[in-house]
């Protein structure tokens, strides 16, 4: 999930200037005011599903995390201890 969100995240200022340069090609100043309140609840849910993702998967409090090992060839995930 965290990959799918740095990635959308590192594309989307890309995804708005092609936007923007195939409306201003067609003679157009800029994206319809549908377009933009489409990309807007797309912004909206995106970020809400980042929170609803970080609040839900976070250890609980005293935790400690213990990293991914390597052990008799095996590789271990990492897990809360």
């Amino acid at each position: 999930m965290i990959r799918a969100a740095e990635l959308a995240l590192f594309f989307a200022p890309l995804a708005a200037y092609a936007l923007w340069r195939v409306t201003v090609a067609r003679g157009q100043v800029g994206p319809s005011p549908r377009v933009l309140s489409i990309i807007l609840l797309g912004l909206l849910v995106f970020g809400g599903g980042l929170a609803w993702f970080g609040v839900h998967e976070r250890l609980p409090a005293g935790a400690r995390y213990i990293p991914a090992a390597l052990q008799n060839g095996r590789i271990v995930p990492g897990h809360a201890g």
